[in-house]
């Protein structure tokens, strides 16, 4: 195990040390012909051995004489030690890939590739932002009538569902890398918001009306809230310039947006919405698989396309 242990440290030094070349082509001979059943004929071990025990014997005669006693032992204990090492490492490099988190996906564990934790901070439901302190494993669309929320390309094989909030950093992030995404792709989307913070949550009754007054002009609408400064989306004065540039009956849209029907259906929304345990916006779900905070495009792509980039 020592010459498999020895070759991998050794290869990596001899990127940068011409010296060290020479002994990593004999770690290499005797990790071959070790797993071709075959002899050592270089003495490489024995010669390293040497030196590590001569250099260890000028510390401790106590230390040098273990390290002899024991060589294989420990040989086997950092090799061990660096197959774990590669695997997790090669784990977490996978998995931020991935998901975009060195744990899994929706895990807020530290990432050294994101030390920040930028790709799962979300803005939680109390209206506070951070990782969350939701259980990620139980996001779900599960029982969830999407039928109540605007939606386009019904029928589309695939489904993109964004639940965000018109004020949330967060969804801010997400929303034109889901955008592209939809854009890329035919899926059925669907778009639901669910304000955390209560300067937006007027926006409820008046998104309500203007899907059911003009589906096409709504997602007009929803980019101008996405693209527009959030100091800006707190005042109703502001949207309705946005609802009637964009070619709203501004008037229509206010004796709606206050009628018994509407309070109700925005009630139901909200009902549906608890349905999927969300905890913190984003929430994308793709073809049912959630997704908390804001994702690398390549992990939205990978999900809906699996392992087909083409």
């Amino acid at each position: 195990m020592f010459c498999i242990l020895a070759f991998i440290a050794l290869s990596i030094i001899s990127i940068f040390s011409a010296s060290h070349r020479e002994l990593a082509k004999e770690a290499y001979d005797c990790v071959f012909r070790r797993l071709t059943f075959r002899p050592c004929t270089t003495g490489f071990k024995e010669k390293m051995k040497a030196k590590l025990v001569g250099r260890l014997l000028n510390r401790s005669a106590v230390a040098a004489k273990l390290l002899n006693k024991h060589f294989e032992l420990l040989s086997w204990i950092l090799f061990l030690t660096t197959v774990a090492s590669i695997f997790w490492t090669g784990k977490g490099l996978f998995n931020f890939y991935m998901y975009g988190s060195c744990n899994g996906l929706n895990k807020s564990g530290f990432c050294a590739l994101d030390p920040k934790g930028e790709n799962n901070k979300v803005s939680q439901t109390g209206g506070s932002c951070g990782t969350g302190e939701g259980d990620e494993s139980k996001v779900t669309l599960n029982g969830v009538n999407l039928d109540l929320f605007p939606s386009e390309n019904i029928g589309a094989k695939d489904e993109v569902v964004l639940i965000g909030c018109y004020s949330c950093d967060y969804t801010r992030k997400a929303y034109p890398l889901v955008k592209k995404l939809i854009s890329d792709n035919t899926v059925n989307y669907t778009f639901a918001h669910y304000p955390v913070k209560e300067e937006t949550l007027y926006l409820l009754p008046i998104g309500y009306c203007a899907y059911k007054q003009d589906p096409d002009k709504f997602w007009q609408l929803n980019d101008k809230l996405f693209s527009s400064e959030k100091s800006d989306i707190a005042r109703k004065e502001f949207v309705d310039t946005l609802l009637k540039g964009i070619g709203y009956d501004i008037e229509a849209i206010n004796t709606c947006s206050t009628s018994p029907e509407t309070n109700s259906a925005v009630v139901e929304r909200r009902i549906e919405l608890e349905k999927t345990n969300i905890y913190g916006t984003p929430l994308v779900f793709i073809n049912d698989k959630g997704l908390v905070g804001p994702k690398p495009y390549r992990v939205y792509e990978r999900i809906l396309k699996g392992w087909k980039f083409w």
